[in-house]
């Protein structure tokens, strides 16, 4: 299993460092590189795991390359929470405070959206 999971972080990594070399953003602006890295990994979350635990549940390690692996290290928290310091460090309140909303609406938002269109693509799925 963690081996698995291994695998599915690595290419998730190299998947967020190649996004952020291709769609870089300035230090100390506004971070909608990670906004949207994270809201993307927020809706492919919802849906995987959904899909992977309502219609195919005994498929953990799929579940685990895909959702702790991949997903896993392709969003980050670590960077949303350095970039969020940054712009407060930087007086930049209001940025930060959009990029604080943003993120815990948008990711909650993100993730129902997943869940909606996985139930959406799967209608046979076993509901828990």
């Amino acid at each position: 299993m963690l081996l698995t999971i291994a695998g599915g972080g690595a290419l998730g990594a190299v998947a967020r460092y190649g996004l952020g070399r291709v769609w870089s953003t300035p230090a100390a602006s506004f971070p909608a590189t990670t906004l949207a890295v994270n809201l993307v990994g927020c809706l492919l979350l919802g849906f995987l795991l959904t899909l992977l635990t309502e219609r195919f549940p005994p498929a953990t390690h799929l579940r685990a390359f895909a959702c702790i692996g991949v997903l896993g290290s392709f969003t980050t928290f670590s960077a949303f929470a350095v970039e969020t310091d940054l712009l407060l460090e930087t007086g930049r309140v209001g940025p930060a405070a959009a990029y604080l909303g943003a993120t815990l609406v948008g990711g909650l938002f993100a993730t129902a959206m997943g869940m909606f269109s996985a139930r959406s693509v799967a209608p046979g799925a076993v509901r828990r």
